[in-house]
């Protein structure tokens, strides 16, 4: 990934977090706000390798990575921390929350493979296909990525949707962000009361 990319990134994520002055965040060495958000793994100078066994849950939603190896991704950040997450959803928490680290690498999955689980590729290789009527992780308008410029299109021809990169989908993940919160937060309230109903009955 160029620096050129990245530093669109950084700028896409700074748009998003609102975060503390350096002195507070200096403050707070272990649960505050924002450093309770660090990653948690041990750096890691190859996150790619072996990534669902080393990241199965995703530390922003808990879902596992595994099922959602489809949308799953893994951002790498330049002091070695990794982040692994379910989604381009929960990866731009994630890089709105280590706003102070510099993403060194980011990987993203090849939707249209039929390897299970799905290989992970540099987002800058990606071709990105947003709002089609295809079902995505912990977002109502979908950004699948392929691997083939051609297969998108194909999907496109399909299912609908714009093609765009990387920075595309990630931009319309914090576009929608309050939108998708909504959403989760009433299917997470509507699983609890089916779950109490069924203990009750």
């Amino acid at each position: 990934m160029n620096r050129r990319d990245l530093l669109k990134i950084s700028a896409l994520a700074g748009v998003a977090a609102a975060v503390s002055n350096s002195a507070s965040a200096e403050a707070c060495t272990t649960d505050g706000t924002p450093n309770q958000f660090i990653p948690k793994k041990a750096p890691d100078a190859n996150p790619l390798a072996g990534d669902i066994e080393k990241y199965p849950k995703c530390p922003y939603c808990g879902m596992d990575r595994k099922e959602h190896n489809k949308t799953r991704m893994l951002v790498q950040y330049a002091d070695d921390l990794a982040d692994g997450v379910c989604s381009i959803h929960c990866l731009a928490l994630s890089l709105s929350l280590n706003i102070d680290r510099e993403p060194k690498n980011i990987w993203g999955p090849d939707f249209a493979a039929e390897q299970e689980p799905r290989p992970l590729l540099p987002v800058d290789r990606l071709i990105y296909l947003i709002g089609a009527d295809l079902k995505h992780a912990m977002t109502k308008k979908s950004k699948h990525s392929f691997a083939s410029a051609e297969v998108a299109k194909s999907f496109q021809a399909k299912h609908g949707g714009n093609l765009g990169n990387f920075n595309d989908a990630l931009r319309e993940s914090y576009l929608g962000m309050s939108e998708d919160v909504a959403q989760i937060r009433k299917n997470r309230e509507e699983r609890r009361k089916r779950a109490m109903q069924k203990q009750q009955g």
